[in-house]
């Protein structure tokens, strides 16, 4: 697993960015597949996630994912939920002690945010699509509710494509420029005429700031360009691979 050098050091706090390393999965969900939308042998996965909520300090049920679409739905977690009833969200807060919150990626940005004066977490997955539709700022509105601040949030991005490996065509482009034309500085020159080289990584960053949290942390490490550590779904489909495996990315309040 990978930590934030800006959450390691908040009380009462655990969090880990997991690699694909440490778990049971094999062939292209080896290792450590988190996954539960995979075609991946369920055991598997379920050996995989109970390894990862006892890195955070939580039972199995109680490390919570939702059934991700791209959007900015944040929901708030009161109580454990089965896999069977996920719901459909992109971010998840909670504030009740010795549960855990996580996102899945595979190339998307994931966000673990904190206010551990409030004792109050978040986990945000941010595709271009959540990011977008607002998912950052719905997660921090979220967390509010439950008493944060977001002057006091620390908030981490973990690993995801990076600008280098991320080409976009002009409808992309598009999007983000008319959306607001200050968007325009996301975006690289790419080497396929009429493409670009997308800096998600930057863009929730600004988001971020510009809402007003206290401090940003980002890993900079991205999915596509480090195969033995990370699942990748661009890289996964450049290879022609049947499927890929998901990582997870989760934050816990110790109780």
């Amino acid at each position: 697993m990978l930590q934030s050098a800006a959450l390691s050091g908040l009380p009462g706090i655990r969090h880990a960015f997991f690699t694909r390393v440490g778990g049971v999965s094999k062939g292209c969900y080896a290792s450590l597949n988190g996954g539960v939308g995979s075609d991946d042998v369920p055991d598997h996965v379920a050996e995989n996630r109970a390894r990862m909520a006892a890195t955070v300090g939580v039972a199995a049920p109680r490390l919570l994912t939702a059934y991700q679409v791209h959007s900015p739905t944040v929901v708030t977690a009161q109580a454990p939920w089965p896999l069977t009833a996920r719901p459909k969200a992109d971010g998840i807060v909670t504030r009740v002690p010795g549960l855990a919150v996580a996102v899945s990626t595979a190339d998307c940005g994931p966000i673990l945010f904190a206010d551990p004066s409030a004792g109050v977490i978040g986990a945000a997955h941010a595709g271009w699509r959540g990011a977008l539709a607002g998912v950052v700022e719905a997660t921090i509105a979220a967390m509010e509710e439950c008493g944060a601040e977001r002057a006091r949030m620390v908030a981490a991005l973990g690993p995801m494509i990076r600008q280098a490996n991320y080409e976009v065509g002009p409808e992309f482009v598009t999007q983000f420029v008319n959306d607001s034309d200050a968007n325009g500085r996301f975006f690289g020159s790419a080497q396929r005429a009429g493409h670009a080289l997308f800096d998600l990584a930057g863009y929730i960053a600004a988001r971020l700031k510009a809402a007003g949290v206290g401090r940003i942390d980002d890993l900079g490490r991205c999915t596509y360009a480090e195969p033995e550590l990370f699942f990748s779904y661009r890289r996964s489909v450049h290879r022609g691979e049947a499927d890929y495996g998901r990582h997870l990315n989760a934050i816990a309040l110790a109780g």
